[in-house]
Formats: C-alpha cells, sequence, structure tokens
C-alpha cells in the first residue's frame, strides 16, 4: 500500500478528485440545462412584452404569468427571411427557435449582404410576435440587433397592425457606456419611439435617431430624440433599425403583412 505522503498517492488522489469533480460539474450542467433554457426563454419573452406594452419595464412577472400571456394573447410565428413568408406553423415550435444562435449556425444563416449595421450574419428565419385582440392582430414585435459602440446591441421593435407605426421597443442586451450610449435602455427615452414611424411615405426605412431634439410624432414621425453625448450609439440604433425594418431584415414580411398577402 502507498505512503499517504507518497508521490504516488498524491497522484492517484489527485486523478480520483478531479474525475470525481468532473462527474459533479456534468450532472449539475446536464440537471440545470432545462432550467437554463426556461429562465432564458422567459427573460426574451418579457421583453417582448415589455416592447409590446403589456409589462412595465422592471415589473416583476414570473414565468406563470409570461405563460399565461402567451397562451391567450400572442401567437409566434417564424418568417423567411428571403421570401418574406410566414413558416408554416406545424414545420417547428416557434417559441423553441433561438434566433441568435441560428445566426452562428452556417447550415440556418447566410452571410449578410453589406450594410453598414455591422451585421456579419442573418439567420435565414426569424421570430415575429403576433400580439391578438378580439381575434385579430393588433401589433406584431420583432427582433432587432446590430453593432453598437462597445459591442452588439439587441433588442425587440413592436410595430402597430399597419406595420409601419411604432408601438414601442426595448434594448436587452447591451454593452453601451453607462450614462451615454446605456440609456438606450432607458424606459424615458424609449417611450419616445411611440407613434414614430419606421417607413416614409414610399416605404422606404427612414427612421433616425437624430443629434437634437425631435418634434412630437404627429409632425416629425421619422426622426426620435437623440442621445446626448452618444453620437456613436445613436448613430448604431438608426442603422440596425434600418436594417432590419429593409429587405434584409423583416421588410419583405412587412410589406407582404400591409398587402394583406400574409393572414394568420
Amino acid at each position: 500500500m502507498s505512503r499517504l505522503d507518497s508521490p504516488r498517492y498524491t497522484f492517484i488522489f489527485a486523478t480520483v478528485m478531479c474525475v470525481v469533480c468532473a462527474a459533479l460539474v456534468s450532472v449539475a450542467a446536464v440537471s440545470l440545462a432545462p432550467r437554463q433554457k426556461a429562465n432564458a426563454r422567459l427573460y426574451m419573452e418579457k421583453n417582448v412584452l415589455v416592447a409590446a406594452g403589456l409589462v412595465a419595464p422592471g415589473q416583476n412577472v414570473g414565468l406563470g404569468d409570461v405563460e399565461r400571456v402567451f397562451q391567450s394573447d400572442i401567437k409566434v410565428r417564424l418568417v423567411d427571411f428571403a421570401t418574406g413568408k410566414l413558416v408554416p406553423e406545424g414545420e417547428r415550435n416557434a417559441r423553441d427557435y433561438d434566433q441568435r444562435a441560428a445566426r452562428s449556425d452556417p447550415a440556418a444563416s447566410r452571410e449578410a449582404p453589406a450594410n453598414d449595421a455591422g451585421i456579419k450574419r442573418v439567420a435565414n428565419r426569424g421570430v415575429v410576435y403576433f400580439v391578438m385582440k378580439d381575434g385579430k392582430v393588433d401589433q406584431m414585435v420583432i427582433s432587432v440587433e446590430g453593432l453598437g459602440m462597445w459591442g452588439t446591441i439587441y433588442g425587440f421593435l413592436a410595430l402597430d397592425k399597419d406595420a409601419v407605426t411604432v408601438r414601442g421597443i426595448t434594448y436587452y442586451d447591451h454593452r453601451e457606456t453607462p450614462g451615454l450610449g446605456g440609456e438606450i435602455g432607458n424606459p424615458a427615452w424609449q417611450a419616445m419611439w411611440k407613434g414614430r414611424r419606421g417607413y416614409d411615405d414610399r416605404g422606404n426605412a427612414r427612421i433616425t435617431v437624430i443629434k437634437g431634439q425631435a418634434g412630437p410624432p404627429e409632425t416629425d414621425p421619422l426622426s426620435v430624440d437623440g442621445l446626448s453625448g452618444a453620437t456613436i450609439t445613436s448613430n448604431a440604433v438608426t442603422r440596425l433599425m434600418r436594417f432590419w425594418l429593409s429587405e434584409d431584415g423583416y421588410g419583405r414580411f412587412l410589406n407582404r403583412f400591409r398587402e394583406r398577402k400574409e393572414v394568420l
């Protein structure tokens, strides 16, 4: 039998401990995976509801609360970006679809066309959250993202049933400078988007975060107040919004919806 202070005993003990610890970590990772996935979806879907104005920013809502709203008032569908058509419902569970993960999968994404939003790849399909009222679409929420000053900005944009007018926005993941570009997460600034228009009268994506103060939505519908001292972030938000409203993003689908070629 090896002595407790011998090199052989030390090596065997260290090896056994490494194997045991690795096994414990593996078991923990596997057992916690469903909970982590559920929490990630809860976070995303809560922000969808914030963008749509169904949940207040910072409001404490649980999985059961979100599930009830989704079951009663939300229809989740996938859109084929290339055609602008809705993917048949039975083909895939849209609520389980991870658009960010798909973007990183070569088999489920494509190289993005040249753009100034810093977007390198685009998933072949995108998620649309339809908010229903009395059996009809009241508004829809789409996913938006683009390169900010320090990293990628991720958010949701809610559009009215006319697929033009902004109902709300939220940014749920970004690295912008606190107090400057980080103000994109401020509910007061986000509220300024309500009533603005994503497109001009010719159907071009023209929503712009300007330098300075914008007029009211009724007279200045294509402009949003700039972020003081954060020109780079302001420009980044303009670019990412225009990209996802264009035909490179959700534009084809939104145009089909406006023309009533896509009906739930």
